[in-house]
């Protein structure tokens, strides 16, 4: 059976697209989520084989979700979607499908066909995905979108990830590999990402590490795997 998750704003829409999807036979509805920071923590926790994605969503649309997910989890992608414009779009950004609204059991029936033979060739696919210029952070209830020049630095531990700013520090669903890749940040640690642009010092220990201190004053740790690569980047 595939796996299929469902992200759409809309109830009506995704109650409707999940009854077309049990009807075919074929798939097994997994999830059905409301925004994108739902979805990031629905696909790592039920690792869909396809992801139908709607476009056009408030605060984080399909386009800027996809370059949120980490390769080692991504799904193949079916975008979903009320307007014809972006038909076109969804292939550019080469994604498996696109389905226009109200879903036809018909053009469904060809959807499922081409994603047990993308499933066949590629369990992961690789889309082309743009930078992040925004990251989404928990706080409390609410999504606060932080800019990825504003950051500072990244770090994880048992908890999480955590964004670290001048502000203060917000948990996020984003990977440091994402984070990494896609916010333009450095790895500094195996558990530290940081801002190259916020750097204020560097001390280098006795111990081979290093030690960064961001504008801001906070410490960051710097392991010895990455302090030489750290000096490059800076031209050190």
């Amino acid at each position: 059976m595939i796996r299929a998750l469902i992200v759409d704003d809309e109830p009506h829409a995704r109650e409707e697209l999940e009854t077309l999807l049990r009807q075919t036979g074929a798939l097994e509805v997994v999830g059905s989520c409301a925004n994108a920071v739902e979805a990031l923590k629905a696909i790592r926790r039920t690792r869909p084989h396809v992801l139908f994605l709607d476009i056009q969503m408030p605060v984080i649309g399909g386009f800027e979700l996809l370059a949120m997910i980490d390769e080692s989890v991504m799904p193949h992608v079916v975008f979903v979607t009320a307007y014809d414009e972006y038909a076109l779009k969804a292939f550019e950004e080469k994604t498996l499908d696109y389905l226009l609204k109200p879903v036809e059991p018909e053009r469904l029936r060809r959807t499922v066909e081409k994603i047990r033979g993308a499933l066949a060739a590629s369990p992961h696919p690789t889309y082309a995905t743009s930078s992040l210029e925004r990251l989404p952070c928990l706080r409390g209830n609410r999504i606060k979108l932080v800019p990825a020049g504003e950051v500072e630095a990244v770090r994880s531990d048992l908890a999480g990830v955590h964004v670290v700013t001048a502000e203060g520090e917000f948990f996020t669903e984003l990977t440091l590999k994402v984070l990494e890749d896609r916010a333009g940040l450095f790895r500094c640690h195996k558990q530290f990402l940081v801002n190259l642009d916020r750097i204020d010092e560097i001390a280098v220990l006795e111990t081979g590490q290093g030690e960064i201190r961001t504008l801001s004053g906070r410490s960051l740790p710097v392991s010895r795997r990455y302090l030489k690569s750290l000096k490059e980047r800076l031209d050190l």
